[in-house]
């Protein structure tokens, strides 16, 4: 009885394993289903995502004459090539620096250098002017350049779709940035990116302005040894425009200088004008724009030794301090127009208004 018993339980025994095992293999056979309908629905969600992303996108730009124009550029492009210093502060921001085949190697700024430094980057010329037979080795989907190669657009545009953005005076260095940084972001998607980066101008463009309430200025471009009289609608306008300073030789640009019997006319990129002339003006503050130490020129004096001269000495804006030096020249005069650049501008400004 004893054995018939023993052997009835080990019959038993024997069954349990069996349907553990089996309800295990089913469990494992689950799972295994499971698996691959989860990755199943994930290679159909990538596929779908992948086939809603547009294989071009149509942007507004210039063309070589200058005129707005729609043109159909990659989305998302891989191999970009770059010939404007703007651009590349706007590409560098938004972190598609490892797209970049080819930059303009002829100007660096500080911020900008690695680009300039690295051999594996391909030197494209300068900023006023590309080697076209660089760009075609290069193979890029896209170039961008600023309007220093405005000339050079139709040319480029047998290579790869050009995009030439510029600064819009009359609307506003601060939002002719936010366009143009949307534009590019459009580009690579990275539209969100946008708002974030330019969130803090606007307030501290008030702050600048309120500093700037009821002051005249005068704008100037150091050049050679002379100083040129900027207006409101070339290089430096912020200071004008957005942060509101009366720049006080627009209004007696168009006369006759009494004094030394010269039309005293603005063009966009300065004229010169005489030390007298701006004496008898009698600033609040003159700013200086130093372009020889912006591009480098060779035994140029500094720039304190050429404006700080008997006549500026009477004017109020050297009695009060309010003579002011931008410090990031290069930036002011190459670089205008980036997101960087512009908190470059704006550092300038507020050492000098807000100490």
């Amino acid at each position: 009885m004893k054995k018939i018993l023993a052997l009835l339980l080990a019959v038993i025994m024997v069954m349990s394993l069996a349907a553990c095992g089996g309800e295990k293999e089913n469990t494992d056979d689950s799972a295994d289903d499971q698996q691959s309908q989860d990755v199943e629905t994930q290679n159909v969600e990538d596929k779908q995502e992948e086939e809603a992303l547009p294989e071009f996108v149509t942007i507004t730009t210039y063309n070589g004459d200058k005129e707005l124009v729609e043109i159909e550029v990659p989305y998302n492009p891989e191999r970009i090539a770059v010939m404007d210093l703007a651009v590349l502060d706007m590409v560098d921001n938004y972190g598609f620096g490892d797209r970049i085949v080819g930059v303009s190697k002829g100007s660096s700024i500080d911020y900008l250098a690695e680009y300039v430094n690295d051999d594996s980057i391909a030197n494209l010329g300068t900023i006023k002017e590309c080697d076209l037979e660089a760009v075609m080795q290069c193979e890029p989907e896209i170039i961008f350049i600023g309007g220093r190669l405005s000339s050079s657009y139709d040319a480029l545009s047998e290579i790869a779709p050009v995009v030439f953005l510029a600064t819009d005076t009359e609307m506003g260095l601060i939002q002719s940035v936010s366009e143009n940084a949307m534009t590019i972001a459009s580009i690579f998607g990275a539209e969100e990116q946008v708002s974030a980066l330019l969130s803090s101008f606007d307030d501290r463009i008030a702050v600048l302005k309120e500093a700037a309430q009821g002051k005249t200025a005068f704008v100037g471009m150091l050049n050679a040894g002379s100083l040129n009289m900027l207006g409101n609608d070339g290089r430096c306008s912020i200071i004008g425009v957005e942060i509101g300073f009366d720049n006080i030789g627009l209004g007696a640009a168009s006369e006759k200088n009494e004094e030394t019997n010269e039309s005293q006319i603005v063009s966009a990129h300065g004229t010169e004008t005489s030390f007298e002339f701006i004496a008898r003006l009698n600033p609040d503050y003159i700013f200086v724009m130093n372009r020889d130490s912006a591009i480098g020129t060779e035994g140029a004096q500094p720039a304190q030794e050429v404006v700080e001269n008997e006549l500026i000495m009477k004017t109020d804006a050297y009695n009060n301090g309010n003579i002011v030096y931008l410090e990031h020249s290069n930036v002011w005069y190459t670089a205008e127009g980036g997101i960087t650049a512009l908190d470059y501008m704006l550092r300038d400004l507020e050492a000098a208004l807000l100490g």
